[in-house]
């Protein structure tokens, strides 16, 4: 299980961070963390795997979901390629 940040400490530690949103794009109606990349889970995963996102391998990554579950699986799969990845607890309504 990838580890896990919470949202006050995203928000003070944002500027550091690569965010990646793994919602599908129907989900984003209800907003969004300001300045994140939107890249659905089944996307992100394969990007990461076909190595088209290797210029974020020297960042950290946080991802973030509806609830936790998908954002979870995502930091997971980054890890396995490599990445520093964690996933935002209680995904985005923690935000707000």
């Amino acid at each position: 299980m990838a580890d896990k940040i919470t949202a006050k400490e995203l928000m003070s530690q944002k500027n550091d961070f690569v965010i990646i949103d793994v919602r599908e794009a129907d989900e984003l109606e209800g907003g969004k963390i300001e300045d994140s990349i939107h890249m659905p889970l089944g996307l992100s995963i394969r990007n990461a795997k076909k190595k088209q996102i290797e210029h974020l391998k020297d960042k950290k990554i946080c991802t973030y979901c509806g609830t936790g579950y998908r954002g979870n699986i995502a930091a997971d799969e980054l890890v396995k390629e490599g990445f520093n990845a964690i996933t935002l607890e209680g995904g985005y309504p923690s935000w707000n």
